[in-house]
C-alpha cells in the first residue's frame, strides 16, 4: 500500500512541476507614472494555479549587497509575499529571489530555486545579457522585455560561470486565463540545453512565462537526521504582449 501511495504521489508530481514564481506590475517603465514596481513572489504551481506554503525568502536587486523589504501575503491560499520598489533613474534593473530550501517528501529531495526578473527603465537597455553572478544563473539571449506571444526566447544556462550542457529547462505559463491543458504532459513543457548552454522555446500564448533549469547538486541535513539531495534552479520569468 505504501508503494501504491508513492507512485500515485511521483504521478502527481510528475505534472505539477514546482515554480518559485516571481512577477511584477510591470517589466518596462516608460514614464514617472509606472515608477512604482510591486512584486509578487510565491511557490506555486503556475499553470494549474495550486499554491504552497512559502517561508520568508530575501529579495536583492542589482547585486549580491542590496535587498529589499518583505511584506507577508496570502496568494492561492498560501503564504507568500509582496515588495515595492520606485524606479528613479533610467537603466536595467536585475531582481533575484533567494529562497529557504523547501523540502519535498514525495522526491525525498530539497528544492531551492532562485528565480530572476529584469525590468528596464526610460528607455535605456544596456546590459540585459550581463550576468548577476549567481552560482545558477539563466543569462537571456532574447531581449527579456517587449516581447510578443509567438516570440522565440532563448536563455543560457550558466553553472559556476560555466554554460551548463544538456540541462532539462521546465517551462510553464502562468496561468491567470483559465486554460486547459489537453493532458497532464502539456502542463509543463520542457526543453533541454545545447553545447553551448542555450535553450530554445516559443512563447504560444500571452501573459507570464517561467524558465527553470535543474541541477541537481549538493545535499542538505534534514531534522530527521538523513542528508538529502538539493534541486538547484536557475529560473527567469519573461511577459509576452
Amino acid at each position: 500500500m505504501k508503494r501504491m501511495i508513492l507512485f500515485l504521489l511521483m504521478i502527481g508530481l510528475s505534472a505539477n512541476a514546482h515554480f518559485l514564481t516571481f512577477l511584477s506590475n510591470t517589466d518596462n517603465v516608460s514614464t514617472k507614472d509606472e515608477s512604482n514596481i510591486s512584486f509578487d513572489i510565491s511557490f506555486i504551481h503556475p499553470f494549474e494555479q495550486s499554491g504552497m506554503t512559502m517561508e520568508k525568502p530575501k529579495l536583492f536587486i542589482n547585486s549580491l549587497d542590496k535587498t529589499l523589504p518583505l511584506t507577508q501575503t496570502k496568494k492561492l491560499e498560501h503564504k507568500a509575499w509582496k515588495a515595492e520598489y520606485k524606479i528613479k533613474m533610467p537603466g536595467v534593473n536585475k531582481l533575484f529571489v533567494q529562497p529557504q530550501p523547501y523540502f519535498e517528501p514525495a522526491e525525498e529531495k530539497f528544492i531551492s530555486h532562485v528565480p530572476k526578473l529584469i525590468i528596464s527603465s526610460f528607455g535605456l537597455e544596456d546590459g540585459w545579457d550581463e550576468p548577476i553572478g549567481l552560482k545558477y544563473e539563466i543569462i537571456p539571449m532574447t531581449k527579456p522585455f517587449g516581447l510578443y506571444s509567438g516570440n522565440l526566447f532563448q536563455g543560457k544556462v550558466l553553472h559556476d560561470g560555466k554554460p551548463a550542457i544538456n540541462v532539462e529547462v521546465e517551462v510553464e505559463l502562468y496561468n491567470e486565463f483559465g486554460l486547459k491543458a489537453p493532458s497532464d504532459a502539456h502542463i509543463t513543457q520542457v526543453v533541454k540545453t545545447d553545447d553551448n548552454g542555450v535553450f530554445s522555446f516559443v512563447m504560444n500564448h500571452k501573459g507570464w512565462w517561467g524558465f527553470a533549469a535543474l541541477i541537481e547538486e549538493g545535499e542538505i541535513k534534514h531534522s530527521d537526521g538523513k542528508s538529502y539531495p538539493i534541486e538547484n534552479g536557475a529560473l527567469i520569468w519573461v511577459k509576452a504582449y
